[in-house]
């Protein structure tokens, strides 16, 4: 126990669990989320979207965008976005990264075991992650690699939010549909 007026009853205080947002392809890659979100329940508190498409009962992108903000991203530190064979496409996720660079936090792309190399060697991701992949804003690292140990995970986590902010790329117009 330290002593002071400040130490008072400082060992017994539990750490502070950092917010991650997740975000993914509910319609193919919710048994990821799952398995994350049981992996790391104790470390995170892991906050997901939900699936905007049931909770948000609007098409208005401004409003939408201003919910994902407000009630998602705001309060966590770092988005970890699921990468699945077709998570490329999905507006949602497109708009819940835009808000994260928006917010300046954290970006982790992780490729699942479902997302496969085309003939070319290279995998599709959404447009938004691959800019600030390859700008060295967002990291990109494999499913078992996140998943290996809580350590493992957190030093992802500290990673992508020291980050440079100047490298955030954030100039792409919101995908208006799924794909």
């Amino acid at each position: 126990m330290t002593s002071g007026i400040l130490g008072l009853g400082q060992r017994n205080q539990p750490a502070v669990k950092r917010k991650v947002f997740v975000s993914y392809h509910h319609g193919g890659d919710q048994a990821y989320y799952d398995a994350f979100s049981r992996a790391f329940h104790d470390a995170y508190d892991v906050i997901t979207d939900n699936s905007l498409e049931r909770e948000v009962d609007s098409d208005g992108v401004d409003y939408v965008m201003r919910r994902i903000r407000e009630n998602y991203i705001t309060g966590s530190s770092c988005t970890i976005v699921l990468v699945g064979a077709s998570t490329w496409g999905r507006k949602y996720v497109d708009w819940e990264i835009k808000g994260t660079l928006e917010k300046q936090h954290g970006l982790i792309g992780v490729q699942l075991p479902t997302l496969r190399a085309g003939p070319s060697g290279f995998v599709t991701v959404p447009d938004r992650l691959n800019d600030n992949i390859h700008s060295g804003y967002a990291l990109w690292i494999t499913w078992a690699a996140i998943t290996a140990s809580a350590q493992a995970c957190a030093s992802y986590i500290e990673q992508a939010n020291a980050r440079e902010k100047r490298l955030i790329v954030n100039n792409r117009d919101r995908r208006l549909r799924n794909a």
